[in-house]
């Protein structure tokens, strides 16, 4: 006893593993459940598995497509509780997805209520809402009580599900898919079923049907919110032979003529799973930062349909070069990866091109008809079995009522007694019909068909009608040997079948028309944002504390600007709404803003750091107008500087772009421009020194070199003169100075100088 006490305590106790390696071995469950039963579709049905159990729910609910519909919450319920036991928001979702007309090209599920919309609102809850099966569901499930496919038990073992659907109809491709799996997704567009078809047709007429051949018959996706598909004929090609790749997908729009020369453009379809709501508010953020600064407004006047309205600023602006813009601009054009990863007979994760899995459609296709063959040939068998049954007994009914009457056990007394055959031997039935146990002798399961017989058939127009039943019979089952053993009647059956769908969900029918057009691939040509600017002048004015505007003309600088309490001017020049406007910060960085898309000047302006990433800590050193041919000095507070092309200081984005690289606790300190042949630096330690410009490296980006050694203190300013004509500035009683002869100063790069002339400013600063 107490052996087996030891020896279940060892079975109980655990067992040491490398953490490692129990990470590892666990990871690698979750994963394959992952890509096998969530993630990634079957590349014969084109479903996950939350999908299929979703419409093989409604099947054994008989919610057929012309039946009465069931609440939402009831189907939820049955999947989660039979199928799929995971939430049922998750399973609500799945089923209301494929129930939205605007993401799935054919909808599976027939909804009645708030299904969400392509604004991006959700859907209602369950409770709700009604469905059913669309007719393309029940196309999927066709063939699943004829033993099409295999069944597995469900997760609690008390119930079958479908291991995969029959699927009358490439799925996968006409629907599309995406997931993400754990290393791996995939991103599959929804295609034209017709289209499909064709290509299916082809490969079973030519195997080895050239990819160019098919892409002329599935030129590309077909989304199911239209749109026009911009992308090259061989960009399309590659993708579809890889099985990776991007579509570039656009709004479909036309000019919308409102007399007197006025004009408008219409928006009527939207790139696919592009949210309308957010699609709006994209396109007047873009009104609002003037990044296209040909649009002066948009409004959605949408009902059923998408009609979005976008009005230019001026009627004299080329509606292409408007759309070009927003196209670059806006999600009015989007790209749609291809990854087509899917699971290879719901087993093998692999990229497919295109051919592959309308090949694995196919082939899957004619496992299904073997099966259903298979199914009705075995069906027919026994009904065979169960009439020749029958048919004796018509032609021994006088012997069959004796022994039904006084026999005791009579089942076993038809199956003793031998009989005439109930087929001619001319005939090849022995060779279809089960064998009997011996000559003449009935089997169980005709004897017992015998006895379970009624009265009513005991009449001889009865008999008639078994024997044209039999013969019925015989005749099919010549036909479905013959499909079982010729391979090429069963892709003439397929094809027929491919046919039926076809002319059901085909072009020819509103659901199957294609929606998605082609057009022109060209990119949209750069123009300068510049060159759709009005030019016009303005005054820019910026206060100490960083409010900023922009004044209608070029007024006075001397005059008095009103500003917040506490705040007073620190920048005031004249410029242009074409022109840029260069900010360096004492972080370093130099920042750049559109003359137009700067705040009126009506009011104190706008803070600077709400249109440009400028940290807190970081302060304006200097704000100037961008001159294309100029050159600018920048110098960090620890003396160090270099030469900068103006063209190396324009930044392409809100957070700015870094030119002069600084240590902890050093800042940038001074920005000029270039205007001379020589430097002149003065230190906090009052010493001035001059050097030629040559000296001074230029560079688009770094610390820079010394330009003069303190032993205390740091750079306090610096200017660019011409040696020739001396150096000037204003001393305190606001009279202005001038050394003409600075050999005295004159000297090299990063030495300390001299101390400045008498009569040099306080505060070290030139001009």
């Amino acid at each position: 006893m107490a052996q087996d006490d030891d020896a279940q305590s060892d079975m109980t106790a655990p067992v040491a593993e490398p953490l490692r390696r129990a990470l590892g071995s666990r990871y690698l469950q979750y994963a394959l459940s992952t890509i096998m039963h969530r993630a990634l579709p079957d590349a014969r049905d084109g479903l996950k598995p939350v999908h299929r159990r979703i419409l093989f729910a409604m099947r054994e609910l008989k919610l057929s497509p012309n039946g009465g519909f069931r609440k939402s919450a009831k189907i939820t319920g049955d999947v989660m509780g039979n199928y799929h036991p995971h939430g049922d928001a998750a399973i609500y979702d799945a089923m209301a997805r494929l129930a939205q007309d605007f993401n799935l090209r054919y909808p599976l599920v027939d909804g009645q209520g708030n299904f969400g919309n392509i604004d991006g609102d959700n859907p209602a809850a369950a409770r709700y809402t009604e469905a059913r099966m669309a007719h393309a569901a029940e196309a999927l499930l066709e063939g699943l009580a004829e033993n099409a496919v295999d069944f597995r038990p469900n997760y609690d073992g008390t119930l079958e599900e479908p291991v995969v659907l029959p699927a009358a109809f490439p799925n996968l491709l006409a629907n599309g898919a995406s997931g993400i799996a754990v290393g791996m997704a995939t991103n599959i567009p929804p295609h034209n079923l017709d289209e499909l078809i064709e290509g299916c047709l082809a490969l079973i007429a030519a195997p080895d049907l050239p990819d160019e051949e098919l892409i002329k018959l599935i030129p590309g996706p077909d989304f199911p919110t239209g749109g026009l598909l911009a992308e090259p004929r061989e960009a399309i090609l590659a993708a579809y032979q890889t099985g990776r790749g991007s579509f570039r997908l656009r709004a479909r729009w036309q000019v919308e003529d409102l007399g007197r020369g006025q004009w408008q453009i219409v928006v009527t379809e939207i790139p696919f799973q592009v949210p309308k709501s957010r699609l709006i508010e994209k396109l007047a953020e873009v009104i609002h930062t003037r990044k296209v600064p040909l649009l002066a407004d948009v409004r959605d006047e949408s009902a059923d349909d998408v009609r979005i309205v976008l009005e230019p600023k001026s009627r004299s602006v080329d509606p292409e070069l408007l759309m070009g813009m927003l196209f670059r601009n806006s999600d009015l054009e989007t790209r749609f990866s291809l990854n087509m990863n899917v699971l290879i007979d719901g087993v093998t994760p692999r990229v497919c091109s295109l051919r592959e899995v309308l090949r694995a459609f196919v082939d899957h296709r004619r496992a299904v008809l073997q099966r259903r063959s298979q199914h009705r040939l075995d069906k027919i068998d026994h009904r065979l079995e169960v009439l020749e049954g029958f048919i004796i007994a018509f032609l021994n009914l006088d012997r069959v009522i004796d022994i039904i009457r006084y026999d005791e056990a009579p089942r076993e007394a038809l199956m003793r007694e031998t009989w005439g055959r109930a087929f001619p031997r001319a005939m090849s039935e022995a060779d279809y019909i089960a064998p009997a146990p011996g000559e003449g002798e009935l089997t169980e399961l005709q004897a017992e068909s015998i006895l379970n017989m009624r009265l009513r058939s005991l009449r001889r127009l009865e008999e008639m009608e078994l024997r044209r039943e039999r013969d019925a019979l015989l005749e099919e089952r010549a036909a479905l040997e013959d499909l079982l053993g010729s391979e090429r009647l069963q892709w003439a059956r397929i094809s027929t079948e491919l046919r039926d769908v076809q002319a059901k969900f085909g072009k020819a029918t509103d659901l199957g028309r294609r929606r998605t057009d082609f057009t022109e691939a060209g990119d949209v040509e750069e123009v300068p944002l510049e060159a759709m600017i009005e030019r016009e002048p303005i005054t820019v004015v910026c206060s100490k504390m960083g409010w900023i505007r922009a004044m209608k003309g070029h007024v006075a600088l001397d005059q008095g600007f009103k500003f917040k309490d506490g705040d007073e001017a620190r920048f005031a020049f004249h410029a242009e709404t074409t022109d840029k406007i260069v900010l360096f910060g004492s972080n370093g960085r130099f920042y750049t803003l559109l003359g137009a898309n700067l705040p009126g000047g009506r009011g104190m302006g706008e803070p600077v750091r709400l249109m440009i990433d400028l940290p807190n800590e970081a302060e304006i050193v200097d704000l100037f107008t961008h001159s294309a041919d100029a050159r600018l000095v920048v110098a960090s507070s620890a003396g160090d500087g270099f030469v900068v092309p103006s063209e190396e200081v324009i930044a392409q984005t809100r957070s700015g772009k870094q030119v002069l690289n600084l240590k902890d606790g050093v800042r940038a300190q001074i920005c000029r421009k270039v205007a001379g042949d020589h430097l002149a630096v003065v230190g906090e330690n009052r010493k001035l020194l001059v050097f030629a410009l040559e000296e001074l490296p230029e560079m688009a980006r770094g610390k820079g070199v010394r330009l003069q050694s303190y032993k205390d203190g740091g750079l306090s300013d610096l200017a660019t003169i011409t040696l020739a004509e001396g150096l000037s500035w204003k001393d305190p009683a606001g009279r202005t100075r001038h050394e003409g002869d600075l050999s005295e100063w004159l000297g090299k790069r990063a030495s300390a100088g001299r101390m400045a002339p008498r009569g040099f400013p306080r505060d070290n600063r030139f001009a």
